[in-house]
């Protein structure tokens, strides 16, 4: 690969309009109202925008947690820094372990996705193209994840700005054309609960689809991990991260009400992901050619998805290498592009190997929902931890630095927001609406177990031989180097 397994990432490469698009894509905001939220139309029906505008608000106060921290502890680690900080090494490499295992497996969830879809599209426009033959549109997805992650994080991300924009502005435009059209069947009353679905009338439906709704959001922490190559990381970062949050949670609120009152809040407990009860649906049946402006947003938003998830998983894996608790070749650097070429093989090669192991082994579609489990299953458990972190953080930080409501309210609250939509994730009938897990998407637990055991195995190896590379998952490099200066001396911070 020709790098070099010491330095660092490129500093100040981009700035605050690239870092809130890599938090923007990894959300997949198209991927998300197209066939995610939809999910909760079952249980919330008609009445699914307030669930989903209940949804932001819950995870506003993890996002601020996170955003606090990111202005804290600027670090390629991202979580597992923070969680080393707040609360101890052990378990900041724990979270790092579970993080970059999941993060690696995003990029094939998404490609199976976008084969899938590829495939299906065609194959309904001319029924001459296989409905099976989904792995060449995965693999070209693939090639162009690794050709970005190659070249470094400018053009990665500047790749991910333009794809996201593209993706927003379809929906927005869809969004607006729906409204319209609705005319005098615009109502607020999709803001109460009058119009859940029969089965879960009331608040109970609300609640429902908002924690199947929540499970849209994940991703707004994406940015963290790019903190060693922007520009002013420690304000870029907290703002990426909440303005992330918040604008996409509004983009899904004006889209999820423009389909209600478009479709009907009445009969919406009806509409899904697929068929004529569906985005694509809609939108072959009543605009014409729009539905392919529909269909080239959803691809896109699988590959911005996959290319932001791959920097996520590259630079959390990097910045674990470099102080040895995960293999020092992950932490080798292009010597120009500085970019993590190790890591971007070994995701290629994750991505590729998921791809058509598990879509050949069971079916794309499968196979995705098995990869969705495994990870929002970790996502939403590193979120929980984080949440825990902010609070020990800030609490160790003195009373100076502690701010009551923002610093242990909201963790809380974010904790109260994320428990259930674990348990929703996970298959575990704690609620009425949980829907148990069958085999193979059952398989997501063990797999999790087994994952997570082996980093305990390595955690106490560690502990025993190396101990001081488990508390450097503490450590904040930038902390100790300013560009201007050079290497400071006595740790502290520049401001």
């Amino acid at each position: 690969m020709g790098g070099e397994t010491t330095g660092t990432l490129r500093r100040d490469a981009i700035g605050l309009r690239e870092v809130l698009f890599q938090s923007v894509t990894a959300m997949a905001p198209a991927a998300a109202v197209a066939a995610s939220i939809p999910s909760g139309a079952a249980f919330a029906g008609g009445s699914l925008p307030l669930a989903v505008l209940i949804a932001l608000v819950a995870c506003l106060f993890t996002a601020s947690c996170v955003a606090e921290l990111a202005r804290e502890l600027p670090a390629a680690g991202s979580v597992a820094t923070y969680a080393a900080r707040g609360l101890h090494p052990a378990v900041g490499f724990l979270v790092g372990w579970g993080y970059v295992f999941v993060e690696m497996l995003v990029p094939p969830l998404l490609l199976l996705q976008l084969g899938f879809t590829a495939a299906g599209t065609l194959h309904e426009e001319w029924s001459s193209y296989p409905a099976d033959l989904w792995w060449p549109w995965s693999l070209a997805g693939a090639g162009v994840i690794a050709v970005t992650g190659y070249l470094g994080v400018r053009a990665s991300a500047r790749f991910g700005t333009v794809l996201g924009v593209f993706e927003i502005l379809v929906f927005l435009a869809f969004s607006l054309l729906l409204i319209g059209r609705a005319g005098d069947a615009n109502t607020l009353s999709v803001f109460g609960t009058s119009h859940t679905a029969d089965a879960h009338a009331g608040v109970g439906g609300v609640f429902a689809g908002s924690v199947y709704t929540v499970l849209a959001f994940a991703g707004f922490e994406a940015a963290a991990p790019l903190a060693e190559e922007t520009r002013d990381p420690r304000r870029t970062m907290h703002r990426a991260v909440l303005g992330a949050a918040l604008g996409i949670g509004l983009f899904y609120v004006i889209t999820t009400y423009a389909m209600t009152v478009y479709f009907g809040p009445d009969r919406f407990a009806k509409f899904g992901a697929s068929g004529e009860a569906s985005w694509d649906g809609v939108a072959r049946a009543s605009f014409g050619l729009f539905w392919v402006l529909v269909f080239l947003a959803v691809v896109n938003s699988t590959i911005a998805n996959a290319n932001a998830c791959a920097n996520v998983s590259t630079r959390t894996a990097f910045a674990l290498a470099r102080i040895r608790v995960l293999p020092r070749l992950l932490a080798t650097l292009h010597p120009r592009h500085r970019s993590p070429v190790a890591g971007t093989a070994a995701q290629t090669v994750v991505a590729v190997g998921a791809v058509l192991g598990l879509g050949f082994a069971y079916d794309p579609v499968t196979a995705f929902l098995l990869l969705a489990t495994v990870i929002v299953t970790v996502v939403v458990g590193v979120y929980i931890v984080v949440d825990l972190a902010c609070a020990g953080h800030f609490l160790r930080a003195g009373r100076g630095a502690l701010k009551p409501v923002r610093h242990l309210l909201f963790p809380l609250l974010g904790i109260a927001a994320f428990v259930p939509a674990l348990l929703t994730a996970a298959g575990l009938p704690v609620f009425d609406f949980v829907t148990e897990l069958t085999p193979p998407v059952s398989y997501a637990g063990p797999v999790v177990g087994a994952w997570m055991a082996a980093g305990l195995v390595v955690l106490l190896v560690l502990m025993r031989r190396h101990p001081e590379r488990i508390a450097e998952t503490a450590r904040v490099h930038l902390e100790e180097y300013d560009p201007a200066v050079g290497p400071r001396q006595d740790g502290t911070v520049a401001r």
